[in-house]
Parts: C-alpha cells; sequence; structure tokens
C-alpha cells in the first residue's frame, strides 16, 4: 500500500468519520452536525425491516453471481446476530453511525468482515430507506385495521345490547327525531368501516419494492428486482428509480386516512363527553376511562374521550407537516426527507393509542335508559310523524309541515308535548286528524315506522347488525 493510500486509511478509521462516505471529506464532522443530522434515535424502530432488506439483497445479489456463496452465507448468519444482540439489548447504537441502516451495516462488517462491505452493492441507503418504510407501515397499517375491527366488535356488542334504547337524535345539536342507541352506534361503525378501506388502499398502492433503484438511476449490476420484491412479499418492484425513491405520497396516504379516522374518533369523542355530562347523563363511563379532581371531590372527568379528542389535531398538523416536507423537493432524494420518519411514527402510534383506548373503553359503555327516553320526549321529536301522517292522509307536505308547524307553536304555549294534546286540540288544526295519530306521536311508533334499510327501526338495527357482523 503507498503511504498516500496509507493515509486515507487512517483517516476513514478516525474516531468521528462515517465511512460510509468519509473518503470524500477533509475533516470531521462537527459534533453538533452529527447529532443534528443523525436519524437512529428514531428510525432505529425499522430494524427488523432494514435486516429483512438485507437478507433479500443479499439473496438477489448471490442469485446473480455478484455475491459468492460463502459471502452470502456470513452475511445471513451476521445479520442474525445483529438481529438478536437488539432484540436483547446489547445491540450500541451510535449516533456518529447516522442512522439504522449505517449501524447495522458497521456491526455486520465488524463480525463478519469484507463479506459485510460487499452487502451494499448495488443499492444506496436512498432506495433502502424508501424499502424499509414500506415494509414498516404496511406491517403496521396490519395492526391499525386489527385494532379498528377490535373496536367494530365493540361497537356492534353494544349496538346488540342497545338494539330498543331510544334517544333523541340530533340535527344543530337540537333535538330532531327519536332514534335508538344501537342506530346511532352502528353510524360510528360505518365510519369506521370506510377508514378500515381507506387503509387496506393505502396498502395496497405502497406494496411495490424500491429496492434495486439505487440512488436514483438504477444500478449496473445485474440484479433482479423481482426477486428482490417476491422476497419481501412486494407485489411488484417500483416502475421509476427516480420516482421510488424520493416521494413520500404513501406515507403521506397513510396520514391522511389517519386524520380521517381521528376526525371520526374526535366526533365520537365529543359525543362521549356530551352524553356522560351531567346536563346530557344519557352514559356512564367505566372509571378506568376516567379521571378526577385534585380539588372538585365531585368530579368525574371523560379524560380518554377529551385526549383522542385532543390528538386529533395532533395528527391532522403531522399530515400537513409532510405535505409541506413535499410540495418544493425537487427529484430525486434528498435530506429533507429524514424529517418525513418521526410525523410518520408519531402519527402511526398515536392512531393506535387511541383505538386501542377507544376498542376497550366502547363495548364497556353503560346507558341511562329512562333519561335518554325523557330527552326524547322532549323538543317535539315526533313533529315530523305527525306530518308524515297528514300526507298519508292525502295533504300535501308542504301544507302537512304548516299544519305541524302551529300545532307546535301551540303545544309550546302550553308547555306540552305534541302527544300530551287531546285529540279535539289536534283536529283543530286538520280534520284530517283521527284516534290513529297517537299511534305515531309515541316514540316507539316513531323509530318502528323507519323501517327500512338504514333506518332507525329496531328490526332494522337487528339486521343491519347481523351483516356488519359478516363484515367484521
Amino acid at each position: 500500500m503507498s503511504t498516500k493510500d496509507q493515509k486515507k486509511s487512517a483517516k476513514a478509521d478516525q474516531p468521528g468519520v462515517n465511512q460510509s462516505w468519509g473518503g470524500r471529506f477533509s475533516e470531521e464532522t462537527d459534533a453538533f452536525v452529527k447529532a443534528f443530522t443523525a436519524s437512529v434515535e428514531f428510525d432505529q424502530r425499522m430494524y427488523k425491516q432494514d435486516i429483512a432488506g438485507s437478507r433479500a439483497h443479499a439473496r438477489m445479489l448471490n442469485k446473480v453471481s455478484v455475491l459468492s456463496d460463502e459471502d452470502l452465507t456470513a452475511i445471513l448468519k451476521g445479520l442474525d446476530q445483529v438481529e438478536q444482540e437488539i432484540e436483547t439489548g446489547r445491540f450500541e447504537w451510535s449516533v456518529s453511525l447516522e442512522d439504522v441502516h449505517m449501524n447495522i451495516e458497521a456491526r455486520l462488517t465488524a463480525l463478519i468482515g469484507d463479506a459485510g462491505k460487499r452487502l451494499h452493492t448495488g443499492r444506496s441507503r436512498n432506495d433502502q430507506v424508501a424499502t424499509d418504510i414500506r415494509l414498516y407501515l404496511r406491517e403496521q397499517i396490519g395492526h391499525v385495521i386489527r385494532e379498528a375491527r377490535r373496536l367494530q366488535q365493540g361497537m356492534l356488542a353494544l349496538a346488540e345490547k342497545e338494539v330498543d334504547t331510544i334517544m333523541p337524535g340530533f340535527t344543530h345539536l337540537q333535538v330532531a327525531q327519536p332514534v335508538t342507541f344501537g342506530h346511532h352506534i352502528l353510524a360510528w361503525f360505518e365510519m369506521i368501516a370506510r377508514d378500515i378501506s381507506r387503509f387496506a388502499d393505502c396498502r395496497e398502492r405502497m406494496n411495490q419494492c424500491p429496492l434495486g433503484s439505487a440512488a436514483l438511476a438504477g444500478t449496473s449490476y445485474p440484479i433482479d428486482r423481482a426477486f428482490s420484491a417476491k422476497e419481501l412479499g412486494f407485489n411488484a418492484p417500483t416502475a421509476n428509480s427516480l420516482d421510488a425513491v424520493s416521494d413520500r405520497d404513501f406515507a403521506i396516504e397513510f396520514c391522511s386516512a389517519s386524520a380521517m379516522l381521528m376526525t371520526h374518533l374526535s366526533r365520537m369523542s365529543e359525543e362521549l363527553v356530551l352524553w356522560s355530562s351531567a346536563q346530557f347523563n344519557f352514559i356512564d363511563l367505566p372509571d378506568r376511562f376516567c379521571t378526577g379532581s385534585s380539588i372538585m371531590p365531585q368530579k368525574k372527568n371523560p379524560d380518554v374521550p377529551e385526549l383522542v379528542r385532543g390528538k386529533t389535531g395532533r395528527v391532522n398538523g403531522n399530515l400537513v407537516s409532510l405535505l409541506t416536507l413535499m410540495k418544493s423537493q425537487p427529484l430525486a432524494y434528498n435530506k429533507d426527507n429524514q424529517e418525513d420518519k418521526e410525523p410518520l411514527f408519531d402519527t402511526l402510534d398515536t392512531v393506535l393509542g387511541s383505538l386501542r383506548a377507544f376498542a376497550d373503553m366502547v363495548p364497556a359503555i353503560e346507558c341511562k335508559h329512562a333519561n335518554m327516553y325523557a330527552a326524547a320526549k322532549q323538543g317535539f321529536s315526533t313533529a315530523t310523524d305527525l306530518a308524515d301522517y297528514l300526507v298519508r292522509k292525502g295533504l300535501p307536505f308542504r301544507d302537512a309541515h304548516e299544519v305541524v308547524g302551529s300545532a307546535v307553536a301551540a303545544a309550546l304555549k302550553k308547555q306540552r308535548d305534541l302527544s300530551e294534546l287531546s285529540l279535539d286540540e289536534l283536529r283543530g288544526f286538520s280534520n284530517m286528524i283521527d284516534e290513529d295519530v297517537f299511534e305515531v306521536l309515541t316514540l316507539e311508533g316513531s323509530v318502528a315506522a323507519r323501517n327500512h334499510i338504514g333506518g332507525t327501526a329496531p328490526e332494522q338495527v337487528r339486521k343491519a347488525i347481523l351483516d356488519a357482523k359478516k363484515r367484521v
């Protein structure tokens, strides 16, 4: 080795010089800059995916005769040991090595020598990280969907228990028409069903393998990208190397689906907070999902719903963060993309935690049936039923609407519900009204009349629950 080469080798071995790219540089990276640019503290959670990607890449290189059988055996054995060290807490992560990829490669090389250095042939950290994130997110979406389905199962259990429970339905937070609580919970179920489909769509779209795209233009080695994709369970290799390493639209799409899910959970949270208040007093949340006050001994605060409602803003912010991150980046990879992981991981953790809390809490909700029923009798919730009654008698709907409006105004002055007016009083507004009117003015008659697909009639709710059980 020449003197010049010896000096170059010594410089590369200096503490703090990253050997993956240190040959280009004449001085060590500033200690602050090392910490500032490192991602290992948060991307180490992808170690399994990074090791899986390396195994697939090594097998592919061996298949195309770029890597010898001996090197492949050493690499696979070394990766097994690295994975074991990480899982048992014996692995030492280094900020100087920047990220999960270089930490694992450095340890592998320390264990098996030059064979470890050959592993990176035909790939770049650009396609490596793009592959790792897809692998990680693909797996985590499965966890999200499973928790969401567990929540749905809890909703169905509650809905089945409360099929006949009557409560007021609201528009503008004003009493509108009576509904059953089971019907209301099935509305929640449908929201989550659409969220699950969005996550499934996201997973399907992202299930393409970037490995082989290298830094941006592909590689001159005779690689087999289809082999790598199949090894890792992808549907196919990505079609364009520039796009594969530089876009994070799949992460943005996941955060978008997450923001929609959290918006739904937030709406549910708002109702739970209202319903558990003294003013509504419709439900009781189990103590284990609530907290008290440090100064007011009577308080029972619905902390879980409130916190989920609050965390929705956090997830929305992460979505905006990723959209802003990508909006001005030219092709191909830019260091900006290191900032994709923290909002993505935070979104994932928040969604999984929120789903778990709701899946545990929802089936344990206790209804206060008498209070719900009494509230449904307020606000003239059967007024529409009276209008429909008159229409069936032959009165045009607009005329029926006016008649019922007059009846409501009169009942308000008398501080009585429509059902509490006498037949003579009701006939004062229309001579089409007969004794059978009281059948439609009851809460039970009102909900039973909505006996069609998607309606609130208990018969339909039972059918909807049976259908929903098949879907989860």
